[in-house]
């Protein structure tokens, strides 16, 4: 351990940032060299009139443009293949996302399937993924996974009963489009689960193995580079403007500034967290949240404080650095700085609603041990978690977030 002198940083080709961004789709996508398209939204954004304005610029710039709808909340398997389907009738040459994480999950299952076949399965993990996919072009309308820009895609395993992702870097869009006009229309609780979602990120990224510490042979590619100093730029602003931004954006959906701070946190914090790592939070959210069919969010912003607080005795100075960008007094002793970082996320959580226990979720609690034997499972994310745990540790962090 402790061997390795690099890191490395990825991103989407392009980033359209700003208000009225949208109307840059269709340029933005005809200047990849493409006819066809197909767009992977949903009934809801459908019916909110958010596809109005992309389908527009699209078609303003020339091309064809099919639409697939089905998207939805935490996709299962068979919504990937159901788009799949339509972009291989299509004959797309490449993939519009536009909704959130979950849409742009799909997205990117498409951009697979359609250019190399085969089913999601045979891609789940790291670097699995041949080579390029169809073009990808990603238009958020919430402000928290970072989807936009990340080399990561989920789906749930309905039948194991766990959210399972593919990672690699072909999966990073030809192009992000991010205007925070289209986060207007998201309702209270998604613009809550979804801003929590993109701290999570951040703070995860930020506490991170460092990438120093990581043991990844010269050579070998790995999933996520620890933290390292481009990281830490990024995480460290998009923490800063959460604390100044969610509570606002929830409760004045309308307010342009707040919306906007969010829309950028939730990138910044996609960029910190798809080069550096995410750890136990997201390990332990994906079979709780499989289980019981929370938003990815709202999961990950439940146990966000507990695993911080785990993480204390490794982890203190930077825990209490994040206090500091939370609004917390700087210069404090390092420990009760760190507590005061977790009580504030707690704060924060609370204001904005997001569940406080897994018990209201509606989980089980005989399911702990479950959960922790799959979260330990995720090797990955066990070794980029900056304290490492053990399955018990696992369980006794359930057993106090329960």
């Amino acid at each position: 351990m402790g061997t390795r002198t690099t890191w490395n940083f990825y991103s989407a080709g392009r980033l359209v940032f700003g208000r009225g961004a949208v109307r840059e789709v269709g340029p933005a996508t005809a200047a990849l060299g493409v006819r066809k398209v197909l767009v992977v939204t949903d009934r809801t954004l459908l019916d909110a009139g958010l596809l109005d304005p992309v389908h527009e610029s699209l078609t303003a710039a020339g091309l064809e443009v099919v639409v697939f709808d089905g998207g939805c909340a935490e996709p299962p398997v068979e919504t990937a293949l159901a788009a799949r389907d339509v972009a291989v009738s299509a004959r797309a040459e490449a993939i519009v996302a536009l909704g959130g994480g979950s849409n742009m999950d799909v997205a990117k299952f498409v951009a697979i399937l359609a250019r190399h076949g085969g089913q999601p399965a045979d891609y789940f993990g790291w670097n699995r993924v041949p080579g390029p996919v169809l073009p990808l072009v990603c238009v958020p309308t919430t402000a928290g996974t970072g989807s936009e820009v990340s080399h990561a895609a989920v789906l749930t395993d309905t039948a194991n009963a766990i959210k399972v992702s593919t990672l690699s870097n072909h999966l990073r869009p030809q192009v992000a489009v991010v205007d925070p006009v289209l986060t207007h229309s998201c309702p209270a609780k998604p613009t809550a689960d979804s801003g929590i979602d993109a701290l999570t990120h951040a703070i995860e990224a930020y506490t991170a193995t460092r990438f120093s510490d990581l043991d990844v042979p010269v050579g070998e590619t790995y999933a996520y580079d620890g933290s390292h100093p481009l990281g830490d730029l990024f995480a460290e602003k998009a923490i800063a403007l959460v604390g100044q931004h969610l509570v606002q954006a929830v409760k004045e959906p309308e307010n342009a500034e707040a919306r906007e701070g969010m829309a950028l946190a939730a990138t910044l914090a996609g960029l910190a967290f798809s080069n550096c790592g995410v750890a136990v939070v997201h390990a332990l959210e994906y079979p709780i949240g499989a289980d019981v069919h929370c938003s990815h969010g709202a999961g990950n912003g439940l146990l966000l404080p507990y695993v911080m607080r785990f993480n204390l005795p490794t982890r203190s100075e930077r825990i209490a650095r994040i206090g500091e960008l939370l609004g917390e007094p700087a210069g404090l002793p390092t420990d009760e700085g760190a507590e005061r970082a977790t009580a504030a996320v707690e704060r924060l959580r609370a204001e904005v609603g997001v569940p406080q226990s897994i018990s209201e979720l509606g989980a089980d609690e005989s399911k702990i041990p479950e959960y922790a034997e799959k979260a330990f499972a995720v090797e990955r994310l066990m070794t980029l978690n900056g304290r490492r745990p053990t399955r018990d540790d696992l369980e006794a962090i359930l057993r106090e977030a329960f």
